[in-house]
């Protein structure tokens, strides 16, 4: 029998995985557009198949892709095609799975220049493309993490290093006991992730200074408090419910002049700023501090792509420190500087794909398109007697109600169930509501009418039950 070293070495040389493996993956993608959208009882079912000890003896290669695919395949959720509306869960650009295709094989980890390369300079150009796209200040930085969850994270950190230091205190050599007082300043409407931020850097969620929204979810300038140098005012693009935007223009360059820190969750809004139509929905983000935003939602790369952008680089680096002994710094850029961690993939390349292929005008097109569904979306349903769109659709947002919240529950599960389309709940002004989030390429006209077709047919089911 082989060693190990020897069979691996000769499944490398055959590339018989591989094949096996692109096989498999373009068999996905010839169904996956007309599938359920969720998984079928039978293959929820057929999960059981990976319930084993851990084997004590090698397994095979083949076996092991041929299960995968006849076990696993099946028991995905088809957010890759047009009908899936739930969580802001984006699709994947065609381009962007063949460069994540090759990227796996390359198996980069672009902490450093000398680690990789490519990986270095992709960072640099789309650090570049996104101050262009955004029209943000070309000193502008940008780190490439998993997702806004940590962009939001990098974001305050950043804020925080940089109000301690103006206030005289360095928080990487003296840490947070006797620092003078931060103020964390916020609306009532901001995302949970924003939260868990405040409280990973040592804030505390009880400190939170929050301030009043209106009907959409957009704080009220002139409900925000008095700031200065000590404060950290978070905004957002994008409500999660109701995909609205904080009004950045009446507020952000008034809160910079007073020393507040601004900083901006954008996980799927922030992209408005890239479009020809929507750009005005994020008028005067520019004179905010830090960004957060996700590519894999808006952009449609692929799982897992967040965005943090800041612009102050020397605080986002401080926040971020890295020493060591052993690391070679680079003459050109070295991401860990720019991100929490070290060991990351090199999610640059998709996104850099991404942005080759759209250009400016197709970034805009892509956006816009998704916009234009979720009025669709908004348009058909309204006529379904039964249902109400409680939001003011400015994006990609469309929350719909039911007479009751019985009623709401009961619409939502028949619709998960019927698999048609997918989406979630979420509360709205104490009510129950069901929450459609348009964010695929993928995403036709049919397959909005299909989606009302089914909440129509659902609904109807409800008032049976």
């Amino acid at each position: 029998m082989k060693n190990l070293q020897e069979q691996m070495l000769h499944e490398l040389e055959t590339k018989s995985d591989l094949t096996a493996a692109h096989d498999y993956a373009k068999s996905y993608i010839d169904t996956v557009f007309d599938r359920n959208i969720y998984p079928s009882e039978e293959a929820l079912e057929n999960l059981k198949h990976f319930e084993e000890g851990l084997p004590e003896q090698r397994g095979d290669s083949s076996e092991i892709l041929e299960l995968l695919n006849t076990h696993g395949g099946p028991a995905t959720v088809a957010t890759l095609g047009g009908r899936y509306f739930g969580f802001v869960n984006g699709s994947s650009l065609p381009i962007t799975l063949a460069a994540k295709s090759l990227s796996t094989v390359w198996d980069q980890a672009p902490a450093m220049q000398v680690l990789s390369p490519i990986g270095s300079k992709l960072e640099a150009v789309v650090e570049n493309w996104l101050r262009q796209l955004f029209n943000l200040a070309d000193n502008t930085a940008a780190g490439f993490v998993s997702g806004t969850s940590l962009a939001n994270f990098c974001g305050l950190a950043a804020g925080r290093f940089h109000q301690l230091e103006k206030l005289g205190w360095n928080v990487n050599e003296n840490g947070l006991n006797s620092s003078p007082k931060l103020r964390i300043i916020t609306g009532n409407q901001a995302h949970s992730t924003v939260i868990k931020a405040i409280s990973l850097l040592g804030f505390g969620y009880k400190n939170i200074e929050w301030v009043d929204t209106d009907d959409q979810g957009r704080i009220i300038p002139s409900q925000i408090p008095e700031l200065d140098d000590s404060c950290i005012l978070i905004l957002q693009a994008g409500n999660v419910n109701s995909g609205s935007f904080d009004d950045f223009k009446a507020i952000c360059q008034s809160a910079s002049k007073k020393g507040a820190w601004i900083h901006i969750d954008g996980a799927f809004g922030l992209w408005a700023g890239a479009t020809k139509s929507l750009s005005h929905l994020t008028h005067g983000m520019e004179h905010a501090h830090s960004w957060a935003v996700d590519a894999h939602k808006t952009l449609n790369t692929p799982y897992d792509s967040g965005i943090v952008l800041c612009k102050h680089p020397e605080a986002l680096k401080s926040a971020l420190h890295m020493t060591g002994s052993y690391i070679v710094k680079g003459e050109e850029r070295d991401g860990m500087f720019y991100t929490p961690e070290m060991s990351r993939r090199a999610r640059i390349i998709e996104l850099w794909a991404a942005l080759k292929y759209l250009g400016k005008e197709g970034v805009s097109d892509l956006v816009e398109t998704m916009h234009h569904r979720a009025t669709m979306f908004k348009n058909e349903i309204s006529k379904v007697e039964g249902f109400e769109v409680l939001n003011d659709v400015v994006f990609n947002q469309v929350l719909v109600q039911c007479e009751t919240d019985k009623l709401t529950q009961h619409a939502m599960f028949n619709i998960q169930q019927e698999r048609v389309c997918w989406v979630g709940g979420s509360q709205w002004k104490n009510r129950k509501v069901i929450r459609v989030s348009i964010c695929s390429w993928a995403t036709t006209e049919d397959d909005i009418s299909k989606a009302v077709a089914s909440f129509k047919q659902s609904l109807a089911k409800a008032k049976k039950q």
